[in-house]
């Protein structure tokens, strides 16, 4: 799966969880949570759209990882490739 492709997943899994989210208007290295006041629950739900997604178990360890767009998609990129 290409980034773009995982782009466009990780863009339609933010618009479920919040859908005030303008894939456009993503600061793609800025602290999503932050960028778009999304709460620890919702954080959760958007892994665990990801993860059921994906097949990918995601260990809390990882959550630091995923705080930006461009770090979900690098991490997704590196574990499903």
């Amino acid at each position: 799966m290409t980034k773009q492709e995982l782009e466009a997943l990780l863009s339609g899994a933010l618009r479920h969880i919040a859908p005030e989210v303008d894939p456009r208007e993503i600061d793609r290295d800025g602290d999503l949570r932050e960028e778009f006041d999304i709460d620890s629950i919702d954080f959760l739900n958007l892994i665990a759209v990801l993860s059921k997604r994906f097949s990918l178990p995601v260990p809390e360890d990882d959550y630091p990882r995923l705080r930006s767009f461009t770090g979900i998609v690098d991490y997704l990129a590196e574990k499903v490739a």
